[in-house]
């Protein structure tokens, strides 16, 4: 029984050790990718504050009844969600899931998934997909942004939904990623943070201020998106190098405790045969 116990508790030890050498690999490639997807990340930001500030200016004396600016009765909202393409990233996609549901909680809706864990969910769920083109926010790129705003911006206008709302995962730190949604459609300008160094002008070209806000939103758009598929991405890697971390840190708990478990029945297999051979020996 005790040969059976020692053997059992080496093979779980090299089970987990096996456990281990993975989850080592997969926090070093996040690590490796966290770092490029953090520069891209903190990239953006400067590029996105232009584009509000630009928006905003132009935007803020817009004549009334500029489709993108109107408010109008919300019968429906339209969802851009940027989730992940792999799991192992602890709750960073089970936490854009909870945070979409709570936002459309008895709401009429649809969604544009970015990402394939959001993709797969919700074609799950059955929910309404405006669209299942990009599958992959690895591979999203500035043309795939553009291409997603022109599309929902087109069905804004066309009165398919009354609302556009972005939920991403903002990157804060390597060690704090926070949830987020962001209201794009209709565009609220007095919303703006620095609504107080921008004030509204008169654009330097012969095209009307309507042509030119509807060339400029999808613009704009296609940013913000752009800048949270890179926050995302950033905060997916953080997420999974954390999880990772945290797994490796289990396993050598484990493998510590094991290996006490492994000396002290090993000791007491020794123990056992040094008694049965005293044992022998006094009966002889």
């Amino acid at each position: 029984m005790a040969g059976a116990s020692i053997n059992a508790i080496k093979s779980r030890i090299k089970s987990v050790e096996s456990t281990r050498q993975i989850t080592k690999a997969m926090e070093l490639v996040a690590t490796s990718k966290l770092r490029r997807a953090k520069e891209r990340a903190e990239g953006s930001r400067p590029y996105h504050k232009l584009l509000w500030q630009t928006a905003f200016g132009v935007m803020k004396n817009a004549a009334e009844g500029n489709p993108f600016t109107e408010e109008r009765q919300v019968k429906k909202t339209c969802y851009i969600v940027i989730a992940g393409d792999r799991g192992l990233a602890g709750g960073y996609n089970s936490n854009i899931f909870r945070l979409t549901r709570t936002l459309w909680e008895n709401e009429k809706h649809c969604v544009l998934p970015i990402g394939k864990k959001a993709l797969d969910y919700y074609a799950r769920k059955g929910e309404e997909i405006v669209s299942s083109a990009f599958s992959s926010v690895a591979d999203i790129t500035p043309d795939d942004c553009i291409a997603i705003t022109s599309l929902v911006s087109d069905l804004y206008v066309k009165g398919e939904f009354d609302r556009l709302v972005l939920v991403y995962t903002s990157f804060k730190s390597m060690l704090q990623q926070q949830t987020a949604s962001e209201q794009l459609l209709p565009f609220h300008a007095e919303n703006n943070e620095d609504d107080a160094s921008v004030g509204g002008f008169e654009p330097l070209t012969d095209e009307s201020r309507e042509t030119l806000i509807s060339y400029l939103v999808p613009l704009y758009l296609s940013g913000v998106v752009s800048s949270a598929v890179d926050e995302s991405l950033a905060s997916e890697c953080a997420s999974r190098r954390n999880a990772m971390n945290s797994a490796n840190k289990n396993a050598d708990e484990i493998i510590g405790t094991l290996q006490l478990h492994y000396n002290r029945a090993r000791q007491a297999a020794i123990t056992q045969e040094i008694t049965e051979i005293v044992s022998g020996a006094e009966a002889l």
